[in-house]
């Protein structure tokens, strides 16, 4: 079974409305079917997919997921962003969302950390591009640094395409 990507993510949540609205809202996403107060279906800002997230809501209720203290379970999902430009658009979003939570570099990728209403953790990413990559920066892939968003523009542009070579066919 070849999987070439993933396709969608569906996520339990406890109040529809309010996560579809942080998800439009602060990452851009579509909403492409929507049943209210019950579920959302939304495309990415980039995406010709039918859906990337789905949404569905379990009630005000629900405790909060143990999913890696206490349980089993999903960690984070992450979205590739193209260009280092719309990574620092999106940190400034979340950051007025009082969503971020953190931001690494990790040599071959530069990434946002954040959470949603639920509390529930996502990452937002860009990659570097295949050329780009030495075998120094190679070495460092192991490694987590903090993120020089500003420095990373800096040396690489602002509209430079990620994940070339890498995510991305080239």
């Amino acid at each position: 079974m070849p999987v070439q990507r993933l396709n969608h993510a569906v996520l339990f949540v406890r109040d529809v409305d309010r996560s579809a609205t942080f998800y439009r809202d602060v990452l851009g996403f579509r909403v492409k079917v929507e049943m209210p107060g019950r579920a959302v279906f939304l495309q990415a800002e980039g995406s010709t997919n039918d859906h990337d997230l789905g949404l569905f809501a379990v009630g005000e209720q629900a405790g909060p997921s143990g999913a890696g203290r206490s349980t089993v379970g999903l960690y984070h999902l992450a979205w590739e962003v193209d260009t280092l430009g719309e990574l620092a658009r999106i940190r400034g979003a979340l950051a007025e969302a009082g969503a971020l939570t953190g931001a690494s570099d990790h040599a071959t990728t530069k990434a946002l950390y954040a959470q949603d209403p639920d509390g529930i953790e996502f990452e937002v990413s860009w990659l570097l591009p295949a050329d780009l990559i030495t075998p120094e920066i190679e070495a460092l892939g192991a490694t987590t640094r903090a993120l020089d968003l500003a420095g990373e523009i800096a040396r690489y542009g602002a509209d430079t395409r990620g994940g070339i070579g890498v995510s991305v066919p080239a």
